[in-house]
């Protein structure tokens, strides 16, 4: 893949991902030679990014100076989160509204960094870019097997890395209850210590919950935290039976032979919908009060997610009453209610709420009738079709790890092939947040394994919710895009990214 030079010759295109909104490349040009001892300058924490980066990549160890022939500046004007970066044989200059951008700067500027004989160069670019949509998130279940901090923290970065500003964390499921509150101690005394197959879980204090939200920050992340309800609850009757029903049998369960769970005793298989809170009861909603009120005192990002997905066991009226009072009650709190795309059937829902799409890139079953509902009620979506972007999903028939219940084994083409504003009828690019793409961890059990299955796949995501649309620069192909992401595994190995080495992918060495 090659771009335009100023003259109107071609120069092999930079790998970067994602894609930058606008990147020209001048043949003509010297390139900007990396030297030990090269001081980067500015005053956001982009220099240390890249000196950090620069580091790991090539062994050359750059330093902070206040007059560095690499200056990262704050300058006025300019989207949220853009960045400009100019490189030539006599610098690499970037400026940006916010830290944001810088940091977003420093991390395209790392995979500029290329080898040229014995030494390192940044190729003479200009680049300009911005984020297509606002919101760009990754989701991390830490319910079905537990990850600690430092986990959590490796995946902030690799996310980061890519642009993502979201963490989403799945902290509540069937198989357990993964964050101390203070209000219902028991929650976790009694319904963390399991994982699917039997695994250790595990929780998180308030302590460690406030440190990942802080690397985040650091990282210019913003943390979403998730309790899933009314669905998704087993775990909750092993601290407060009094809350749960008894557990119902689903068809799915029924057509596969599989027991229905005790109430009461833990559940380390991987079935859903067979468990509900007790809607009819106030008790119920002293326990979403609860929950929610300490969740949101805890966590200074705007949003709050309260699942509402697979309630297979609940009525349709429960499960509508449930929506509309938990999703007022959040919207109280001064928090956005996110909620799965299956809350948009709840009539009362909250007209803040954002619905999360986790249906097929060809929708089936009126999940793309329940998605409208919300832009119908004045709020936005964002984007998490299963059989795209699900980075649990098997990469192919072989893979070791992961599902493949999302139309069979999810490719790196097929998770970088889909556009965003055509995936629901009515719901146009206004009407889309942002995109996210989920990571479910049944058969995910260590930073490797996240690695594996995220990568290269997670790229493809980051790509589509930062770059422009297909057809609004030459880049966005997917020929162009495996040969970027391609060029990026001496970086990944460097950085200790454990990715899938996809045969899709013309994978570099050096």
């Amino acid at each position: 893949m090659v771009c335009a030079d100023q003259n109107g010759g071609t120069v092999p295109l930079p790998a970067v991902v994602p894609a930058p909104a606008a990147l020209t490349a001048d043949a003509a040009a010297a390139p900007f030679a990396l030297r030990p001892g090269l001081e980067v300058s500015g005053s956001s924490d982009a220099p240390r990014a890249l000196i950090e980066l620069v580091t790991a990549r090539t062994g050359i160890a750059l330093t902070q100076g206040d007059e560095g022939a690499i200056d990262f500046r704050i300058e006025a004007g300019g989207a949220p989160e853009s960045y400009r970066l100019t490189a030539d044989a006599d610098s690499v200059a970037v400026t940006a509204p916010d830290p944001a951008g810088l940091f977003y700067a420093a991390h395209t500027l790392a995979q500029l960094v290329t080898a040229q004989g014995d030494g390192w160069i940044v190729p003479a670019v200009r680049i300009e870019d911005a984020p297509r949509f606002a919101y760009r998130g990754v989701m991390l279940d830490v319910a079905r097997h537990f990850f600690d901090v430092d986990t959590v923290r490796a995946y902030i970065d690799r996310a980061a890395s890519l642009k993502f500003n979201i963490l989403h964390l799945h902290l509540s499921d069937d198989q357990g209850w993964r964050l101390h509150l203070d209000s219902r101690p028991q929650l976790c005394a009694r319904a963390s210590a399991t994982a699917v197959g039997g695994d250790e879980g595990g929780f998180f204090t308030k302590a460690d919950y406030a440190a990942i939200v802080a690397h985040a920050a650091s990282r210019h992340m913003t943390v979403v935290p998730e309790i899933d309800m009314p669905g998704h609850t087993h775990a909750v009757g092993l601290a407060h039976p009094e809350l749960v029903e008894q557990p119902a049998l689903t068809d799915e369960m029924r057509a596969s032979g599989q027991q229905l769970p005790a109430n009461g005793e833990p559940y380390v298989g991987i079935a859903v919908g067979f468990s509900s809170l007790r809607i009819g009861d106030e008790a119920t909603y002293d326990f979403v009060a609860d929950v929610f009120g300490e969740l949101a005192a805890m966590t200074p990002g705007p949003y709050l997610h309260l699942g509402g997905d697979e309630s297979l066991s609940t009525s349709p009226e429960d499960y509508a009453a449930f929506i509309e009072r938990a999703t007022c009650l959040i919207a109280d709190l001064g928090k956005t209610p996110i909620a799965w795309h299956e809350a948009g059937s709840a009539r009362g829902i909250h007209d803040a709420t954002l619905g999360q799409y986790w249906g097929f890139v060809t929708p089936v079953d009126g999940a793309d009738d329940r998605a409208r509902a919300f832009v119908s009620n004045g709020s936005q979506v964002i984007l998490s079709p299963a059989d795209a972007v699900y980075l649990d999903m098997k990469h192919d028939d072989g893979s070791p790890l992961g599902l493949a219940w999302a139309n069979g084994p999810t490719s790196v083409q097929r998770a970088y092939a889909w556009e965003p504003a055509d995936i629901i009828e009515g719901i146009a690019e206004e009407d889309i947040l942002g995109v996210e793409a989920p990571l479910w961890t049944e058969t995910i059990r260590t930073l490797d394994d996240i690695d594996t299955m995220a990568f290269p796949r997670a790229a493809a995501a980051a790509e589509i919710a930062w770059s422009p649309a297909v057809g609004a620069i030459p880049q966005r192909t997917w020929e162009s895009f495996r040969e970027r992401v391609g060029a990026l595994g001496p970086l990944w190995s460097s950085l200790g990214i454990r990715y899938f080495p996809s045969p899709e992918i013309p994978w570099a060495t050096a």
